[in-house]
């Protein structure tokens, strides 16, 4: 399959090279056939999106509202290679593996290694990135590092949201929808110019449902999705030269992806929805912390089950124009963003093993591993930006400086039921850490004809990381300060080496291109790009000892492909093919101690490989009749240091020493998976001793569908069925792969009733090949100022594993419907 999937792809590009193109002036109007053109700003200016050398799917507004898109985190539907996530219980944070690089960790001493942009904004927290894509513009997605134009934590990607200008015209819309689970939506926005040269816009949603979980043992429903946010936006022409346009946006999201099963495990004939049975409330009684008579500091320790966000955007673009080709732009971003939560990662109960992999229901009021999180996150970017064009359009060039201070307190405590009558208070702690970085780049084409053009480009990066933990229990702060106390003072690692507490790298980032545009239809490219993502520390350890640091990841991304568009732009069709060489890859690692506890440990464990191809096809054969057809490919793997020590300098085995250990626990006839094999089924190695296979990266990845709009004869009215199809292969969701499947095995440290190799999927890592199903059917009135929709997800309420944490499956949202009406004006 995947030979003549390459097969394939090539044989597509050389018939796309062959096929005679038609020069196309401009793009169609809204009634004439022919697939639209979407200017974007991937290479920081304005250009087709079928002109830049770069892998790029973008969706403009009337695509997103096609394919019912409402948020960010659906775009993992539709693009190739991009695996999108709700983080574990945190349904207002998104985690994205691109092209294989990726990172579910919300804690602030990590970063994303897919970038998330607001108006060339950067949003380094992810902890509330899933956006409600309200009066967007467009979305573009880049695909490879953006090392040298978007800098740092890009290694993976960039998804950047450009959001709607203030419109010249009174305008706007107004929408109201009710769906499934009791769901409510508001939304609407409206333009107000205020003079011939400027003009506001003002937008607003509200969202609330009643969650789609039932809680059993306290029986609340669970994993609601209640938000609201408003923007003003403000755009002005100060002179003739100088213009401004600025935002600013509040957005509050209380929204959770809390454990569920799909059988309810107080009654596991029960299977006719989604079930949790953890004893934390959402509801608290006011005054009485649900924790108790274990001791949490601060207003954290009130907090009842759930997580809630606040987020303050602040952006401002300022741009001076120099005769006709010379533009400078000021852009400066501020974030305010404050999360709390009270999350329950083991349902109330014991954390599942090859022993006990259905832990009794429990309804422990205090959570059976609760994380307890009260984070403040603060940052300000200052970018300054020159574009422009010399010697008479030779050379088209893009550079300037950027500036960024992040500031992040973090006050969080871990609760770990020992037993069931054992509450523990694994560690309670406020971590305070800051990031500073100064970039300066600078990309230029070379117009070398009218159909080569040769591009190069290169940033420098300097980061200055620093951090500070401090215990907040009373025995840590009563004068004495003891080992078990997390604290900068204990920062010593096993192998008795001091953890610093500073960190700084210093990095040059190139980009080099090549263009050849045979005709006005065809773009050929090839590239090589560099990223890097910062390093940071494995803040979530309980100990000292365990706060290890990890150092940057840096990427190498090689790619060839073709665009083209051809028939009077009916069809277009763009072809990558990359190869990507990971150094220092950084992977979060979770698993079991044997006294039965969570651990997370975080390392530079190996570098990788990543080499694949990724085809979107679009199609337009007649009027209002939209198709498209998307696939990616990927193989990928671990590459390992077979020379590196047994030790590094903090005590931590190294991958091929603790694949040796592994080995000989298997040897002496231990069970994989089992307490006896403790080596095996952790960091990067899997039970059965083998390097594990990269997370969240199916082998194949394909998303079609389409629309028609059909006139309803000479009323003005129209109807719109679509349907959209996504795709992927399986895939491991944990670092080592750990699942466990039905039939008993026996070893010689026992015996167990399931196994970790093979059988009935139970529990844990693997998320199983899954198709699911979007579709909507819209209704729409003269000029299209009225409308009414109806629309599903996951139409067939499809399950699959999309994540996983000590042992327990999370799964994608269930079927989802709702009913539209929207009026523009």
């Amino acid at each position: 399959m995947i030979q003549g999937f390459f097969r394939s792809s090539t044989a597509i590009a050389c018939a796309l090279a062959a096929v005679p193109a038609w020069a196309q002036t401009s793009a169609p109007a809204d009634d004439q056939v022919g697939i639209k053109d979407i200017v974007v700003t991937a290479q920081r200016r304005n250009e087709s999106v079928q002109d830049v050398p770069i892998a790029i799917s973008a969706f403009s507004s009337d695509q997103l509202e096609a394919q019912g898109v409402t948020n960010t985190f659906q775009l993992g539907q539709y693009i190739p290679n991009l695996f999108a996530l709700n983080n574990t219980g945190l349904g207002s944070a998104n985690g994205y593996y691109l092209r294989g690089l990726g990172n579910t960790e919300s804690i602030a001493t990590f970063d994303p290694p897919v970038g998330t942009y607001v108006d060339d904004i950067y949003l380094s927290r992810q902890n509330a990135n899933n956006l409600s894509l309200l009066d967007v513009e467009r979305v573009e997605v880049l695909r490879g590092p953006q090392g040298t134009l978007f800098g740092r934590n890009t290694t993976g990607g960039a998804i950047s949201v450009i959001m709607r200008e203030p419109g010249k015209e009174v305008g706007g819309y107004a929408e109201a929808g009710y769906g499934r689970y009791n769901r409510l939506l508001l939304r609407g926005s409206i333009d107000l110019p205020l003079s011939s040269g400027f003009g506001v816009k003002v937008s607003a949603f509200r969202q609330t449902d009643d969650g789609y979980v039932k809680n059993v043992t306290t029986g609340e429903t669970i994993n609601d999705d209640n938000s609201w946010g408003v923007r003003l936006g403000v755009k002005g022409e100060i002179t003739d030269s100088i213009s401004w346009k600025g935002s600013y946006s509040h957005l509050e999201n209380d929204a959770e992806n809390t454990l569920n099963f799909l059988c309810n495990p107080a009654a596991p004939t029960q299977c006719n929805g989604r079930f949790a049975t953890t004893g934390l409330r959402e509801a608290t009684t006011s005054g009485v912390s649900p924790f108790l008579p274990l001791v949490i500091t601060g207003r954290k320790g009130f907090y009842g089950n759930g997580n809630r966000t606040q987020n303050d955007l602040l952006t401002s673009n300022l741009e001076f124009r120099f005769g006709a080709n010379t533009t400078l732009n000021l852009i400066t971003g501020f974030v305010n963003l404050g999360q709390q939560y009270a999350l329950d990662f083991a349902d109330g109960r014991g954390l599942p093993s090859l022993a006990n992999p259905n832990p009794a229901v429990e309804g422990q009021a205090r959570g059976g591993f609760a994380i307890i999180n009260d984070g403040r996150h603060k940052q300000f970017t200052q970018e300054v930006k020159l574009g422009g064009s010399l010697a008479n359009g030779l050379i088209d060039y893009v550079g300037g400086f950027f500036y960024i201070k992040e500031t992040n307190t973090t006050d969080f405590a871990d609760v770990f039921r020992l037993s069931p009558t054992f509450p523990f208070l694994l560690a309670d702690r406020t971590l305070r850490n800051t990031a500073e970085a100064w970039a300066g780049y600078v990309q230029a084409d070379f117009n070398v004809t009218e159909q080569v053009k040769l591009t190069a480009g290169i940033r420098y990066t300097d980061e200055i990381k620093k951090v500070v933990f401090s215990d907040n229990r009373a025995s840590c702060n009563d004068g004495t300060l003891e080992v078990t106390c997390v604290d900068n003072a204990n920062l010593i690692s096993l192998a008795g080496a001091r953890i610093p507490t500073r960190q700084q790298a210093k990095l040059w980032t190139p980009r080099f291109a090549i263009n050849f545009k045979p005709n006005n239809d065809i773009l050929l490219f090839a590239s090589a790009t560099r990223g890097f993502k910062s390093g940071g520390w494995n803040a979530r350890g309980t100990a000292g000892s365990e706060l290890l640091p990890f150092g940057p990841e840096k990427v190498w991304s090689y790619e060839a492909g073709i665009k083209s568009e051809f028939f009077d732009r009916k069809v277009r069709a763009n072809l990558t093919v990359y190869y990507q060489d990971t150094a220092d890859l950084q992977t979060p690692s979770a698993f079991i101690r044997a006294n039965g506890q969570a651990a997370f440990i975080t390392r530079n464990f190996a570098d990788y490989r990543n080499k694949g191809a990724e085809l979107e096809l679009t199609f337009q054969p007649v009027a209002n009749f939209n198709m498209y057809f998307n696939a990616g490919y990927q193989n990928d793997k671990y590459v390992i240091n077979r020379n590196a020590p047994a030790l590094d300098p903090f005590g931590v085995q190294s991958v091929t020493a603790q694949q040796t250990a592994c080995l000989a626990q298997l040897a002496a006839g231990n069970v994989p998976g089992s307490s006896g094999a403790p080596s095996c089924g952790a960091g990067i190695i899997t039970v059965t001793g083998q390097i594990a296979e990269p997370v969240r990266t199916p082998d194949i990845s394909l998303a079609f569908g389409g629309s028609y709009k059909i006139p309803l004869t000479n009323s003005g009215w129209s109807i719109t069925p679509s349907i959209n199809f996504s795709y992927a292969s399986s895939s491991e969701t944990g670092t080592s792969g750990v699942s466990f499947f039905t039939g008993s095995t026996t070893g010689t440290n026992g015996t167990f009733p399931v196994n970790a190799l093979r059988g009935t999927f139970i529990e844990g890592s693997l998320s199983e090949a899954h198709l699911l199903v979007n579709a909507s059917f819209t209704v729409k009135g003269i000029d299209d100022h009225l409308s009414f929709g109806v629309d599903c997800t996951n139409c067939f309420n499809r399950a699959y594993v999309q994540s996983s944490l000590v042992n327990f499956s999370y799964y994608n949202r269930p079927m989802e419907w709702m009913i539209r009406a929207k009026y523009k004006y």
